[in-house]
């Protein structure tokens, strides 16, 4: 990975929610790639943008497609996915690849803390503690970056 700004893509079918995460992400040094509302869009703008990371709602405009698109974008384009969905309950065990979830409803600061967080892990391959509040690392990331196995959000 480069040393340039995290370059994101939003995969969320409410738009005004899209567009605060643009913010936020800009407000945390991220470079917002583009705005993805339905599982097929997603998975093409993935394959175009080549994305550091994927900020993936578990229900999109298409249905409850999230998951499929996180497992799709991990295992073909090699993009890390961080789940944010109020359907915490939804991701399988093995977070179709994704390496966390934060759970909705999230604040500003929170997003940004583990943008912050995941940034680190990205280029140095280890986390440089536990996870922030509100954030829950997949138990195959929280291994990749050193960490022990956290507790599955409930």
């Amino acid at each position: 990975m480069n040393e340039q700004p995290l370059g994101v893509l939003i995969v969320e079918d409410e738009a005004l929610l899209a567009a605060e995460l643009g913010f936020l992400l800009e407000e945390a040094g991220c470079r917002p790639l583009g705005h993805a509302m339905r599982s097929d869009e997603a998975v093409a703008m993935a394959h175009k943008l080549s994305p550091d990371l994927a900020l993936v709602d578990v229900h999109l405009g298409d249905g409850p497609t999230g998951v499929d698109v996180a497992r799709r974008i991990h295992d073909d384009c090699g993009v890390v996915a961080l789940f944010m969905t109020a359907n915490v309950k939804r991701l399988p065990d093995d977070f179709a690849g994704a390496c966390g979830v934060i759970g909705k409803p999230y604040s500003g600061h929170g997003v940004k803390m583990a943008l912050a967080y995941l940034e680190v892990c990205m280029r140095e391959g280890v986390a440089p503690g536990p996870a922030p509040v509100g954030m829950t690392l997949s138990p195959a990331y929280a291994r990749l970056w050193g960490l022990s196995d956290q507790p599955r959000a409930v």
